[in-house]
């Protein structure tokens, strides 16, 4: 049972906030807050949790000059 191997980040289709901050390299509060706006292009809901659609967030910032 100790032997189950983690997905790297970059290969995650929907990282937590936190997963997204390291592989982004924005801030986890800066990405919390833009998750939290409306209509997020990037956000999914899975209960209570926020996850972060990986492939949006990267079209998202490749479109952006100032986050």
């Amino acid at each position: 049972m100790d032997n189950i191997e983690k997905v790297p980040i970059h290969l995650k289709v929907a990282p937590t906030v936190r997963e997204a901050a390291e592989y982004s390299n924005i801030g986890i509060n800066k990405i919390d807050g833009m998750l939290r706006s409306p209509n997020c292009p990037f956000v999914i809901f899975v209960g209570t949790k926020n996850l972060v659609k990986r492939k949006e967030l990267e079209a998202y910032i490749s479109q952006q000059l100032v986050i």
